[in-house]
């Protein structure tokens, strides 16, 4: 056989391993996860060799998605790291043949501890799964290795079941993309749905701010000095009603107006999108990306100025990519368009 062949082999196995696992999903499944809903302070992976590394895997999963979870090694478990379970918790052990010799030494305290255990394993016979409160039936089913010793379709099925459990438990209680990126705030998930707008703005002395009857020259000078390349424009009260940029800049001279003499708000653009300090950044990045601009005003709900995004400053902190304005369907957006008549 040719080494793609092999390869398609290997994944034909280990597909039908996952086909197989699907067809022994059964009312177990539920009490599984009922136990760990109701009763559940922590879930505590135990295994051991490849099941042990399978189990890493999926405490960490269930942890990520909102189940506390951590793994034990069952070796490690004997020797003092079973002081890491406590009343309340739920053992979930792994062991493919149900026998594993680590695993079962831990029985006899578990039950003293009255700590009830989920199995997974694939002999429903075997003194794991006769002892757990619920077995999870791995299936039984042939290895991709062709010596038929190393674990690697009885393991991706095990991970497959893992993850079938951390996402059921995570749709049942409405778990969001605010919760997921609340265990995950150092990746880029995390910051598209922590950081916000407010903080990220520019503020107080650093926003380019002129009134509106001041002349073309001061709000240049006043752009120069702030360096965002725009300037918003305020009334006799403070509230924002437009903002100049390079591109209004463009048809002033195009038109012939005068510098010293021409007030801002003759040129200014009127009609222009501003957001608010609570808005996810990203979200405010969506609509400077479909509306071509690299300045966003900050207002409060009196039309104050509080603010301005600048694109400069959503890249430099790695949030990036938005396709359109509302990323995240379950964030209501409350970027807007902000017109002065």
């Amino acid at each position: 056989m040719t080494f793609q062949a092999r390869a398609q082999k290997v994944i034909q196995i280990e597909h039908q391993a996952i086909k197989n696992l699907a067809a022994l999903i059964d009312s177990s499944f539920d009490r599984a996860c009922q136990l760990i809903k109701t009763s559940c302070n922590r879930v505590i992976v135990i295994g051991i060799g490849k099941s042990g590394l399978v189990g890493n895997k999926i405490a960490a999963t269930l942890a990520s998605t909102g189940t506390p979870a951590f793994a034990v090694n069952a070796a490690e478990a004997s020797h003092g790291d079973l002081g890491m379970i406590q009343k309340g918790d739920v053992v979930l052990a792994i062991s493919y043949s149900g026998q594993t010799e680590e695993i079962i030494k831990l029985l006899p305290v578990l039950k003293k501890l009255d700590i009830p255990v989920i199995s997974f394993c694939s002999n429903p016979l075997s003194p794991l799964a006769t002892f757990a409160k619920i077995n999870l039936n791995i299936g039984t089913s042939e290895e991709a290795c062709p010596l038929g010793l190393a674990p690697t379709a009885s393991t991706t099925a095990t991970m497959v079941l893992g993850d079938a459990l951390a996402i059921a438990l995570l749709t049942d209680r409405g778990f969001t993309h605010e919760d997921f990126a609340l265990s995950h705030p150092g990746g880029s998930l995390g910051k598209r749905l922590l950081v916000k707008v407010s903080d990220l703005m520019h503020k107080g002395d650093h926003i380019p701010i002129v009134h509106e009857n001041d002349s073309l020259e001061t709000t240049l000078i006043e752009i120069t000095k702030k360096g965002l390349g725009a300037a918003c424009v305020i009334d006799k009260k403070s509230h924002f009603i437009g903002i100049f940029t390079d591109g209004d800049l463009r048809r002033a001279f195009a038109n012939n107006k005068d510098v010293t003499s021409t007030a801002i708000n003759k040129i200014m653009t009127t009609n222009s999108q501003t957001t608010t300090a609570d808005e996810l950044a990203i979200n405010a990045l969506g609509i400077m990306e479909m509306n071509k601009i690299t300045s966003l005003p900050v207002l409060n709900n009196d039309k104050q100025i509080l603010g301005v995004l600048h694109m400069h400053a959503l890249l430099s902190s790695g949030i990036q990519g938005a396709k359109h304005a509302n990323t995240f369907p379950d964030q209501q957006s409350k970027t807007r368009q902000t017109t002065y008549s």
